[in-house]
């Protein structure tokens, strides 16, 4: 009879889709058992372990749909090598409440200094407060626009980036754009504009912003947007790169050779 119970019980949980709980219901009889846990209470540690189940299944799906190029979180965040950085206002926006208010974060700072790594981290905690996150590169970014446009899909492509909730555009500026695909990304932050948010890293100073769109007046329509509702990040510390080139000798030993 007990057998048949356990069996049932078993079976009524698969069937919730209850899955975590039905394989660990023995275990957590078990452990309830020695500590001579009420039911009540046993019900809430088996609805708790099947809840954090849910939980870490939902991140790491929607980790993967991110298309996060790396694992980085806050935690790895070197923020005693980087002390210019805002670290309270870092913690802040790991809340995601910016998010909630379709404000936008920009990263300011030189190569090397970690730009990308908050931005993964940043997205990763927005993933983990509910959040639709997609992580592109500015390059990557303006070539799927452009190949849309060029096959007259442009709309449904402008859509699929619209859609998340932040979307995390990397490394904007490094390359200038042509005069098609900034018009393109112009076209993307209107269509974003107070419905969702951005996260973008580069390492232009919004001055130099005219020289990357090659155009001051589209420069400052997209500026405008962007800074509407927004928070600034700025690094300005050492590049993480050239330390580990320090820390090695490989650049005592370039200035040596030089000398």
């Amino acid at each position: 009879m007990k057998d048949l119970v356990h069996a049932r019980v078993v079976d009524n949980l698969a069937r919730l889709r209850l899955g975590h709980v039905a394989e660990r219901v023995d275990a957590l009889l078990s452990e309830a058992a020695k500590k001579d846990s009420t039911y009540l209470d046993f019900l809430d540690g088996l609805l708790s372990e099947e809840l954090a189940s849910k939980q870490r299944k939902r991140i790491a799906m929607h980790v993967q749909i991110a298309h996060f190029p790396a694992v980085k979180t806050l935690d790895d965040f070197d923020f005693k090598f980087q002390p210019s950085l805002d670290q309270k206002l870092v913690r802040e926006l790991a809340t995601g409440r910016y998010i909630a208010n379709a404000e936008n974060v920009l990263v300011f700072g030189p190569p090397g200094v970690g730009k990308t790594h908050l931005a993964i981290a940043l997205g990763r905690a927005a993933v983990e407060t509910g959040h639709a996150v997609l992580f592109v590169s500015a390059t990557t970014l303006l070539a799927q626009l452009a190949r849309a446009e060029a096959e007259g899909q442009l709309d449904a492509k402008l859509a699929y980036f619209a859609k998340p909730k932040l979307l995390v555009i990397d490394e904007l500026g490094y390359l200038p754009f042509e005069k098609r695909a900034a018009h393109l990304f112009f076209q993307l932050v209107a269509r974003r504009y107070e419905r969702g948010s951005l996260l973008i890293t580069t390492n232009q100073v919004v001055t130099q912003w005219g020289a990357v769109f090659g155009d001051d007046v589209l420069a400052a329509a997209i500026l405008d947007r962007l800074l509407h509702h927004s928070h600034t990040l700025m690094i300005q510390g050492e590049s993480y790169r050239l330390k580990q080139k320090k820390r090695a000798g490989l650049l005592g030993s370039s200035a040596a050779s030089k000398g």
